[in-house]
C-alpha cells in the first residue's frame, strides 16, 4: 500500500509502499477514504509538541473509510461498512487504568509505547489495521462527503470533555478557549447536547462575531483583555445566571492567567474540567486556591480524549440533525500531496475548518 512516511522530525513526509497490513484477532483492516489533518500536524512532525511517537511510521490521527476486511471475532461488521477509525487505542488487560495511544499520532507512557509499537501505522495511507472496537459503524455515507465526517475527530475531543462535566440540558457553559480549532467545536457540540447558555471568551473579535452569527444569542461573547480580575467579572456578567460549567481546552501556547480568570468563574458547587494542553511546553503550573476550592465545593476534572462510547454517541447527535456537520469547510489534497496538506492545515486552522487527506 501507498503511505505517507514521517522518517525523521523535522523532515518531511515521503510517499512510499509500505506492506500491506496483516489481520489478526481482535482487528479490522480498514480502506481509508479520508483523514483528517490537525491544524497543529506540523508542530508534531517538526517535534516542536515532545509527542511519544516511534519513527518511522505513517502518521495520521484517525478516519473515515470502509472495512476491507474483520477477524474472526467480529459479529457485527462486515466487509464494505462505512466506518470511522477511532485513534483513541486502548490496553485490553487493564480495565480500570488502560495504557493508552493514539494510533499514527501519540503515545502515553511506557505502556502507550508498547501498543504504539503493534498499531504503529496512522491514517495516512491506503489501508489501516485498527482493534476491532476502533472501528465504529456510522452507516451509509455518500463517498463524496466522506471528508466532511472527518469532523468528528475534532468535535469528539471536547465532547468528551462535555460527558466528564456531566453537562445536562439548559446549564449555562464557560468554554475557555472557544475561539480555537477544539474551542469552537465545544460550543457547537454543547448547544446540540442542550446547553442553554454558552459564554465564549476570546481575543478574536472575527471568530466571536461568527459563533454568534453561527449559533445565535445562546452563545454570548466576552473579548478578553489579558486583565484576569476584570475578565473574570466579564465573563460572568455576560451569563445569565450563575455559570454552572466550565471546560478549558486552551493550547499549550497559552498561559495560565486566562484558564484561571474561566474557572474561577464557576459557580459554588460548580464543576471544571481540563482538557487543554496548557503546561505541556514548560512554564507555570496553574495555581488555584485551595480555600477557594474547598469551600465552594468545586469539582474539578482532567480529561484526555474521551470514552469508547463517545464516538456512537456523537454520530446519533449528528444523525438526528441537532450537531449539522455542515458547519464544516473542508479542502481536500490527494496521498501524494501529504505535505501540502500539512501545510495548509497550519494556515488555514481557524474554528470550522478542515483539511483533509484522500488515500
Amino acid at each position: 500500500m501507498k503511505a505517507a512516511i514521517l522518517k525523521a522530525f523535522g523532515s518531511p513526509l515521503a510517499v512510499e509502499t509500505l506492506p500491506d497490513p496483516v489481520l489478526g484477532t481482535g482487528e479490522v483492516i480498514v480502506d481509508v477514504v479520508a483523514a483528517p489533518v490537525l491544524s497543529y500536524t506540523n508542530e508534531v512532525f517538526s517535534g516542536e509538541r515532545q509527542y511519544l511517537l516511534k519513527l518511522p511510521v505513517a502518521p495520521g490521527c484517525g478516519a473515515v473509510g470502509r472495512v476491507r476486511s474483520v477477524g474472526p471475532d467480529a459479529t457485527r461488521l462486515v466487509a464494505d461498512d462505512w466506518v470511522v477509525c477511532d485513534p483513541t487505542v486502548r490496553s485490553r488487560d487493564n480495565a480500570l487504568t488502560p495504557d493508552i495511544t493514539l494510533q499514527g499520532w501519540s503515545a502515553r507512557g511506557e505502556g502507550g509505547l508498547r501498543l504504539q509499537q503493534y498499531f504503529h501505522h496512522g491514517s495516512f495511507a491506503q489501508q489501516m489495521l485498527v482493534p476491532t472496537e476502533n472501528a465504529i459503524p456510522v452507516g451509509a455515507l455518500d463517498p463524496a462527503k466522506a471528508g466532511r465526517w472527518c469532523a468528528l475527530g475534532v468535535l469528539l475531543v471536547p465532547y468528551g470533555g462535555l460527558l466528564a462535566a456531566n453537562l445536562q440540558a439548559g446549564e449555562t457553559l464557560l468554554v475557555s478557549g472557544a475561539t480555537g480549532n477544539y474551542g469552537s467545536a465545544c460550543v457547537a457540540v454543547s448547544l446540540a447536547m442542550g446547553a442553554g447558555c454558552v459564554i465564549a471568551p476570546g481575543r478574536n473579535e472575527r471568530v466571536l462575531a461568527d459563533l454568534v452569527r453561527r449559533f445565535g444569542d445562546r452563545v454570548r461573547p466576552v473579548h478578553l483583555t489579558g486583565h484576569e480580575d476584570d475578565d473574570r467579572e466579564r465573563m460572568q456578567r455576560a451569563a445569565p445566571g450563575p455559570i454552572d460549567c466550565v471546560l478549558d481546552i486552551l493550547p499549550p501556547s497559552a498561559g495560565t492567567t486566562p484558564v484561571r480568570a474561566a474557572v474561577m468563574a464557576v459557580r459554588p458547587y460548580g464543576r471544571v474540567v481540563l482538557m487543554g494542553g496548557v503546561g505541556m511546553l514548560g512554564g507555570p503550573g496553574l495555581e488555584l486556591p485551595y480555600p477557594w476550592i474547598m469551600r465552594n465545593c468545586i469539582t474539578i476534572h482532567g480529561q484526555w480524549m474521551y470514552p469508547r462510547e463517545a464516538t456512537i454517541r456523537l454520530v446519533g447527535l449528528i444523525r438526528s440533525g441537532l450537531l449539522d456537520l455542515g458547519n464544516f469547510d473542508i479542502t481536500a489534497f490527494d496521498l501524494d500531496d501529504a505535505n501540502e496538506a500539512v501545510a495548509h492545515a497550519a494556515a488555514n486552522g481557524g474554528p470550522f475548518k478542515l483539511t483533509v487527506i484522500q488515500p
